[in-house]
């Protein structure tokens, strides 16, 4: 595959940020190629597209970090090497969010009603259930938790089943995401820029700004629960394969996989109440 040879997942590691600009092309390209040959169903077969571009990627660097679980480091050093890899994921996240929004923006409104269609819908059945959730602060915390916690359960299932199957949960994420941050910036570009006596591009980029920061602040600490969850799961699928259950390997294996989704956990937590008395007070 010749998208898959520009990057060598291992080198990754130590320079986490230039995933972003793999993911920024991953998800270019699939945008681009599903208008072209399944315009119809483009909102579906650009995730797929920009899923099964990363696969590879993503398991060998699932693969690298089952094998340092069968290392002489300590658990704190080995969930520190794992901190090496989320930063990969993230940065190649971060790529798929901030192209999906700018093909969002700039191209014509009749194109983005049709590519990002599913995204929206699931954006207003989003914003409907929010209507009639739990009106105390208190209560909306705890279904929003509780609403992330499902997502992180079927991260680990389908990384657990799969390998890399996370990746297909986290990227759809990224194109909801990126309908939110567009719809945002587009919505709000003409009025922020007359408000504040900007030109029409400077106000682009200042309500662009607007919108990233608005959803990424809950939406970092989310994401990076799903992918520490979705690597645990990745890890234990790999062991399953290489190690036999109740050996020595495998165990440890296991114990470091439940450090991440327990970290996961408390990370979800703390997006949530981000999410409730942080970004609408921000925003």
């Amino acid at each position: 595959m010749v998208i898959e040879s520009l990057v060598n997942p291992a080198k990754a590691e130590g320079r986490p940020w230039e995933m972003l600009f793999l993911g920024f092309l991953y998800a270019s390209i699939a945008v681009f190629l599903s208008l072209w040959i399944f315009h119809d169903y483009a909102s579906l077969v650009m995730v797929f597209l920009t899923v099964f571009a990363s696969i590879p990627v993503v398991y060998t660097l699932i693969a690298i970090e089952e094998k340092k679980d069968t290392s002489d480091r300590s658990e704190r050093l080995l969930l520190k090497e794992h901190g090496k890899a989320l930063a990969v994921l993230m940065f190649m996240f971060l790529g798929y969010t901030i192209a999906f929004s700018l093909w969002f923006v700039v191209l014509p409104e009749s194109t983005v009603s049709n590519m990002f269609n599913v995204q929206l819908e699931t954006i207003r059945s989003i914003n409907a259930g929010a209507v009639t959730s739990f009106s105390t602060g208190t209560g909306f915390v705890m279904q929003i938790f509780s609403n992330n916690i499902k997502v992180m359960i079927f991260c680990i299932m389908f990384a657990f089943l799969f390998g890399a199957g996370a990746i297909f949960i986290l990227t759809w994420n990224s194109s909801v995401i990126a309908a939110a941050i567009g719809t945002f910036i587009r919505n709000n570009v003409a009025s922020y820029a007359e408000a504040a006596g900007l030109g029409k591009l400077t106000g682009y980029f200042h309500v662009s700004s607007l919108g990233l920061m608005r959803y990424m602040i809950h939406g970092i600490p989310e994401i990076l629960a799903y992918f520490a969850a979705g690597l645990a799961g990745g890890i234990i699928s790999i062991a399953v394969i290489r190690h036999d259950f109740g050996s020595k390997n495998f165990n440890k294996i296991l114990y470091d996989s439940m450090d991440l989704i327990v970290i996961a956990i408390l990370v979800l937590f703390i997006a949530a109440l981000i999410e409730v008395f942080i970004t609408p007070a921000l925003f």
